[in-house]
């Protein structure tokens, strides 16, 4: 089982995934783009964004990692940011890079089998660094609950399912997925 994991910054993906890990080694972990990217951002841009959405989507594509893995965060992650962006910023991003990105995240989620969405709750808030942009946090979480129900983007193949509540419950329901 393909399974991704999406989410803002800071809403409990890491903890989920290392849960999950421990209780499934036979999966492997796909850590975050942004850790195998090689250049240094000074904040937020269009071209961070791109160069991750990338990264996702080729190893999602790629079929090296086997039958059974788990990553933190997809394409999907990085087309919200690039629409977060434009939308906080004004950013003069091109509609032909968020037209090719989204290109790119439909044919990659193709290759997933469960795309799990972790939503920011009022219930369930996470620490977040303090030079966090927590504007650009809260305006992804809302363009990635909307993009998931683009049929166009998301495709039949790919089983969507937001998991929300405590670290207990959202790896109680993940393993049920699974199972």
């Amino acid at each position: 089982m393909r399974i991704v994991v999406s989410g803002t910054h800071a809403s409990g993906k890491s903890t989920l995934i290392s849960d999950f890990a421990a209780r499934h080694p036979d999966f492997v972990v796909l850590p975050d783009p942004f850790d195998l990217i090689d250049e240094a951002w000074d904040g937020p841009s269009a071209a961070m964004f791109a160069a991750q959405l990338r990264v996702a989507a080729d190893r999602l594509v790629s079929g090296e990692f086997g039958p059974d893995l788990i990553a933190e965060r997809g394409p999907l992650d990085f087309l919200a940011y690039l629409v977060a962006l434009r939308e906080k910023t004004g950013a003069g991003m091109s509609s032909e890079l968020l037209e090719r990105s989204a290109i790119i995240t439909a044919e990659a989620l193709r290759h997933v089998d469960l795309l799990v969405v972790l939503p920011l709750t009022t219930s369930e808030r996470f620490w977040v660094d303090a030079d966090e942009d927590l504007e650009l946090r809260d305006t992804m979480n809302d363009i990635l609950l909307d993009l998931i129900e683009d049929p166009d983007l998301i495709g039949t193949h790919a089983e969507v399912v937001e998991i929300a509540g405590t670290r207990s419950e959202r790896s109680s329901l993940l393993d049920s997925l699974v199972r």
